[in-house]
């Protein structure tokens, strides 16, 4: 069973274009593909003066009134028309022509900080200024199509398969040219805003985690420890043994609330890693596994504090998995670097079978890999073993000055 997490920055467009229903070369004999063709370039005159009729209307009559408060924000919400117009166009050159191209990111108004910025970022929207360009264009050259389309019906029957291809193929260099996303950027504003969105749900729940630790651990014992020597105080003159045992007693809860807060702020970033890099604190991390664990460390140097923290927390709630679950005998660790990216390999005889959706938390894992363009594999299949294989991007420690936290 292998399972794969890509990186967000995973292009679609090769994907999308190896999935073209590209028609056989034309022919003398009408087939399918041709009579598409055909209807679409029919269709290109009514089409291109809905278009036409639009940008004209809306967005010209929101120029003239710039000079007014409501020019702007009629353009940007004309742009926002022209979005659809282009997304309605799309999806005819995919019914009729076979163009498969992706759809542009939608505008990530909700994040843009105010009615003046999501403006601003409404008015310089590349889709909607492409979708206006090509609209303008479609008008002559829909009347142009048409008028051969038709004419040829009647005049040039037996090379109209040849005619409706070569206008079906400059049809399509449009729709590639103009409606499809114009970069990789652009293709990744809605993936970056999902991988923002996970990023922030996960620090919340730490942070819940972190609070509830606390109130259920540490603090809950410092009250009780704060009870006792306030006890202790009342009988110290009238009952010293009493006293001296109540001291002694709230002596045992100091250490345990200690070792609760170094475990607490250990799973926050322990000190190991920060002082003696991933080595070491990995050799700590596999140590307090209930199954012998080999770790191997091969780095040239040490990578930027936040992609040594998430490495560290990727092995350490992968170890906790082969403790809880694998009813594994012996588990390795292995991290290297190759080029620009950092390798994590966490292996264990177990007795297999995990999933991304197994509820060991492998999902979540895989989804905090991704939001910072990492990758993840899982090969597990029933009777084992379990391979984990986690890629993240190198960073050179004097690049960045984070904290390391996931």
């Amino acid at each position: 069973m292998t399972e794969r997490i890509p990186s967000s920055g995973t292009s679609s467009a090769t994907a999308a274009a190896g999935q073209d229903d590209r028609p056989p070369p034309p022919r003398l004999a009408y087939d399918r593909h041709t009579w598409k063709e055909i209807a679409h370039l029919l269709a290109n005159l009514p089409v291109a003066l809905l278009g036409f009729t639009y940008v004209v209307t809306v967005l010209f009559t929101s120029f003239g009134l710039t000079i007014t408060v409501i020019g702007f924000p009629l353009l940007a919400a004309g742009l926002m028309g022209a979005r659809l117009l282009g997304r309605m166009e799309r999806t005819r050159a995919r019914a009729l022509l076979g163009v498969r191209v992706d759809e542009p990111s939608r505008l990530p108004l909700r994040g843009a900080g105010g009615f003046l910025p999501q403006l601003w970022m409404s008015l310089k929207d590349p889709v909607g200024w492409r979708t206006v360009l090509y609209e303008f264009i479609r008008l002559p050259w829909g009347v142009l199509t048409f008028v051969i389309t038709l004419t040829s019906l009647f005049v040039l029957w037996p090379v109209l398969p040849f005619i409706a291809r070569g206008l079906a193929n400059a049809d399509r260099a449009m729709v590639r040219g103009l409606l499809s996303p114009s970069d990789e950027l652009e293709r990744r504003i809605v993936e970056l805003e999902s991988d923002r969105g996970v990023v922030v749900d996960t620090a919340a729940a730490d942070l819940r985690r972190i609070e509830r630790d606390l109130h259920d651990g540490a603090q809950a014992r410092l009250v009780n420890l704060a009870m006792g020597l306030g006890l202790a105080k009342e009988k110290v003159l009238e009952d010293p043994d009493a006293a001296a045992a109540m001291v002694e007693e709230a002596h045992g809860e100091v250490k345990l609330a200690l070792q609760e807060l170094r475990d607490l702020a250990r799973g926050i970033h322990p000190a190991v890693l920060t002082d003696r890099g991933l080595d070491a604190a990995l050799s700590a991390v596999s140590s307090r596994c209930t199954v012998p664990v080999k770790v191997t460390v091969d780095l040239p140097a040490r990578p930027a504090a936040a992609i040594e923290g998430i490495a560290y927390f990727t092995v350490s709630e992968l170890l906790q998995n082969v403790s809880k679950h694998s009813a594994a005998k012996s588990a390795s660790v292995d991290v290297w670097r190759t080029n620009d990216r950092l390798l994590i390999q966490v292996w264990d005889d177990g007795r297999g079978g995990a999933s991304l959706d197994g509820g060991t938390g492998m999902r979540g894992l895989a989804e905090r890999l991704d939001a910072v363009d990492g990758l993840f594999v899982l090969e597990s299949p029933e009777g084992g073993p379990t391979t984990v294989t986690a890629e993240l991007p190198w960073r050179d420690r004097t690049d960045d000055s984070g904290t390391g936290a996931p």
